[in-house]
This record gives C-alpha cells, structure tokens and sequence, in this order.
C-alpha cells in the first residue's frame, strides 16, 4: 500500500482519472480516492455567501448554533434529521449514510467562507473513473472514494467507504467454516470499509496532502457491488428514531 505523491490542488472540472494513471496502476490494484477531491473536481463547492437561508433552517441554527448558511445546506443535503443538539447535527444524507452535519466540510476548501459537499452519487463517481483508466491504460482496478467520520459509541474518525467500483462492498461469510468446522452464521465483511481504513492511515487527517492511496497485492474474488450494499436496512436498525428531531 502507497500513496500516489504530489497530487496537486484539485479544481472544478479536474482529471481525476488521469492523476492515478500517471502512478501506473496495475490490473488488480485497488486506488481509495479521497472524497474531498472527487467533490472539488464534480465543482461541490458552495460558496455561504450564496446560501438563502429557509426558516426551518434559521431554526435548526438556534437550536445547535451553527452557521445558518450551514444548518440550510446540511438540510438540503439530507432525508431526515435524526438528531440535533448544540454544535451538531446527525442527519440520514440524502445517499442513505447516517452521518454528522451531512458530511459537509469547511477545511481544506481552497478558500475562506465555502465549504464542500460530498459527491451527488459517488458510486457513480467511482465506476466513471475505472472505466476511465480501463479504456486508456487497459489495466482492470478497483475503485474506493472515502470519507472519514465519527462511529457511534466510539471516539475518533475512521474511513469509511462511500463510493465502490470493481471491488465487493461486502463480502458474506456466512456458511464458512470457523477453525472448529462450525459454519458462520452471520458474519459479512464490510471489505470496502476495511480498505477505506486502512488507506486513510496514509491519507492523514489534516495537511498530508495525500488525498490517493494504491493498494496492491490483495486477493478478491467478485467485483460487483456498491457503497449501497453497506448500508443497512432500516427495518433492521434497532437504534434509529422514525422521527426527525427537527
């Protein structure tokens, strides 16, 4: 596993595709791409001073007291507030992530007073840039866009896997043997989760500036799947509220 170094600062409109190929993936690699570059180069970019502001939003600010401008966005963002107290906001995003303030992001954005939102369907986003390199170095690779955030009833970010192409999401175990011979009865493997981890060790959290990571090496079976393969059903979640909080 490696970073692909000296990847410059990311514009609208910017060749994702073309700065993994300069590190000259091979068939097999998988490259974890961090959100915040995939959204810069799709032009997620919201300057506040654009923001208008709804009531429901002005509301929501005095609530958690946040940026109204903020509040209104991570609103839009988002299919439900789940839960909003002073200084946060958990929200369902719109793409079906239980998620801290919509994933909206104020660091890192290349200038004061915008902030960055995640991509509008980064597994879309993921699958465009494979078939990409596929078609102008003919190498086969799986494609991971990552995010960090926060866990329930744990401290610390983590990376998390919000966009898959060409590697499994998850991968069921169940009906393998354990060492003793009893077959599993429930154990999958969040396979794209564990990988955005392990690559965000390299990514940093702050001022790396190493926003792509290739990992070589891993045997996998199976290539389909998507980051919505993760998600949780919610006739299955024992935890979630049906009522928004706001």
């Amino acid at each position: 596993m490696f970073a692909v170094e000296d990847v410059p600062a990311i514009t609208p409109g910017h060749d994702v595709a073309g700065l993994v190929c300069g590190a000259a993936p091979q068939s097999g690699d998988i490259v974890v791409i961090a959100q915040k570059i995939i959204s810069k180069a799709e032009g997620r970019i919201v300057k506040l001073g654009s923001v208008e502001v709804s009531d429901d939003a002005h509301a929501a600010a005095q609530q958690t007291g946040k940026d109204p401008r903020v509040v209104e966005l991570v609103l839009r963002e988002s299919s439900r507030v789940l839960r909003a107290q002073p200084g946060l906001m958990i929200v369902e995003h719109r793409l079906g992530f239980v998620m801290a303030n919509a994933g909206i992001d104020a660091s890192n954005t290349g200038a004061p007073d915008q902030v960055i939102l995640l991509p509008e369907d980064p597994d879309t986003s993921a699958a465009a840039i494979r078939n990409d390199i596929r078609e102008r170095l003919g190498v086969d690779i799986g494609v991971i866009i990552s995010d960090s955030w926060g866990r329930p009833w744990r401290l610390g970010t983590v990376g998390f896997a919000i966009g898959v192409s060409g590697v499994p999401a998850l991968v069921n175990m169940c009906g393998h043997p354990d060492l003793d011979g009893r077959p599993l009865q429930a154990t999958s493997i969040a396979l794209a989760d564990e990988l955005a981890s392990a690559a965000s060790l390299l990514m940093g959290q702050s001022n790396e500036g190493q926003p792509m990571v290739i990992i070589r090496g891993l045997s996998f079976s199976g290539d389909g799947g998507s980051a919505t393969n993760l998600l949780r059903p919610p006739a299955q979640d024992l935890f979630r509220e049906v009522k928004s909080a706001v």
